[in-house]
């Protein structure tokens, strides 16, 4: 699962495009019990989740007529402009340029060679997510492709990823890990845009996994908070309890309550 060393590659920060903060607060106060610090002018408005008063998301203002309500997945990245360039080569695309973010860092947003949406973050003074794994924050993030050999060719290029395939009854699930780690290090999977029907009709993108103590009940507490399921909640053997949900405006993501750990 995601591990809080952040090095080049691992995902180091999430973000919530939303029509419209307040309400939407108003779901993951209810779901995750995340509070918002707001943002000022000198950063577009764009504020910040917290837990415990711990950074678990940044979150920012998108008229639904400029683009769907969504999650995005940002990974760590030691030269934002040098990634730029590689995803040129590797035959995606820039959306935005690596700008600054005052000191905190600087980021840039891009598409893969599949299409799917993601971004990177060079961390200044602000490293990255200030929790990950506790209940309410990031553990986990899924790539849903139309083609897993060449997103993971993809990516494998710009940050070195390596992957590993895991059998479960009835098919494989390829996992991915920075460069050089261990198999423990995995921190997010690939998988092809036709296994899941409920993400397939958003084509190719990132979807965030929250960990949560109890799947179901998370799950019920997020339809009487307006979400829906969209995939219900099922057994993984190995890995855990998981539910597919998007929020009351649409922006998916995914629960997780952890398999326990094997005793040694």
């Amino acid at each position: 699962m995601l591990n809080p060393s952040f090095v080049t590659g691992i995902p180091n920060w999430i973000d919530l495009g939303t029509p419209d903060i307040e309400a939407a607060t108003a779901f993951y106060r209810g779901l995750f019990g995340w509070e918002l610090l707001p943002g000022g002018p000198e950063t577009g408005e764009y504020g910040m989740y917290t837990l415990n008063g711990n950074s678990a998301a940044g979150v920012m203002t998108v008229p639904e007529d400029q683009a769907k309500s969504a999650w995005s997945v940002y990974f760590q990245s030691p030269d934002a402009d040098a990634t730029a360039k590689s995803v040129a080569q590797a035959g995606g695309n820039v959306l935005f340029e690596p700008m600054d973010v005052l000191e905190f860092g600087r980021m840039a947003g891009f598409t893969d060679n599949q299409g799917a949406y993601f971004g990177v973050w060079q961390p200044g003074t602000n490293s990255g997510l200030g929790v990950i794994q506790e209940p309410g924050s990031l553990i986990w993030s899924e790539l849903h492709t139309s083609d897993v050999s060449a997103a993971a060719g993809f990516f494998q290029t710009l940050f070195g990823w390596e992957t590993d395939e895991m059998s479960f009854p009835g098919g494989s699930y390829t996992t991915v890990r920075p460069a050089g780690g261990s198999p423990e290090s995995s921190f997010g999977g690939l998988v092809r845009l036709s296994d899941v029907r409920a993400e397939a009709d958003r084509g190719p993108h990132w979807l965030p996994y929250f960990t949560v103590e109890d799947c179901d009940a998370a799950s019920a507490q997020a339809g009487r908070l307006g979400g829906s399921v969209t995939v219900a909640s099922q057994d993984i053997e190995g890995v855990g309890r998981i539910a597919h949900l998007t929020d009351p405006f649409g922006a998916a993501f995914a629960l997780i309550r952890p398999a326990p750990m094997p005793k040694e």
